[in-house]
């Protein structure tokens, strides 16, 4: 049976962006983020988190520090009983120092590859899902997967995503799409 379906962007949305976050120690939870994934968990959402990670190609940190992040995130929201139930990054960058990851990819937001793995691994209702992101590239990524897509503004996540969360059997009109803050492209 196909579920809908979140899709967070990580840093702006989840996390403060401090830019090329990737230490557990420095990250700092957006105002009711957690309470948010919970909500989508309790909504009978699947929750994703799709993340473009430039630092890694830019020599920063490496795809087993971003894992990590990934791993200490999932443990700080099962306090909360809440889960994401799959994390996908897109280390490449088109000028990244790292050659393996120096080029422009399908995955790396505003492509929607990394929605599309995601949509094919999982049984996800498309038309009941949407994507929370900080950056017009997020929302460009939804909308090529054909998703909707809603701005975050910034304030507090779990607020933010209530309304959307309502009435699952009826997918959110993209026409009331929030628009807030677009941050840097990372």
């Amino acid at each position: 049976m196909k579920r809908p379906a979140v899709f967070f962007d990580r840093d702006g949305v989840l996390n403060e962006d401090d830019r090329y976050a990737f230490d557990p120690d420095k990250i700092r939870w957006v105002g009711g983020a957690q309470q948010a994934v919970k909500a989508v968990n309790d909504a009978g959402y699947l929750a994703f988190v799709v993340t473009n990670q430039s630092g890694i190609a830019r020599g920063f940190y490496e795809e087993c520090h971003v894992r990590n992040l990934h791993e200490w995130m999932s443990n700080e929201l099962a306090v909360l009983g809440a889960h994401i139930d799959a994390f996908e990054f897109c280390p490449h960058h088109p000028d990244g120092a790292i050659e393996r990851y120096r080029f422009l990819c399908s995955c790396r937001k505003p492509q929607p590859g990394m929605i599309r793995a995601l949509l094919e691994r999982y049984a996800v209702d498309v038309d009941a899902s949407f994507l929370i992101g900080d950056k017009q590239s997020d929302l460009a990524a939804a909308k090529a997967a054909g998703i909707a897509a809603y701005l975050f503004d910034g304030s507090n996540l779990h607020t933010f995503i209530t309304p959307l969360l309502t009435d699952r059997f009826h997918p959110p009109d993209p026409s009331l799409s929030y628009r807030g803050r677009a941050g840097t492209e990372d």
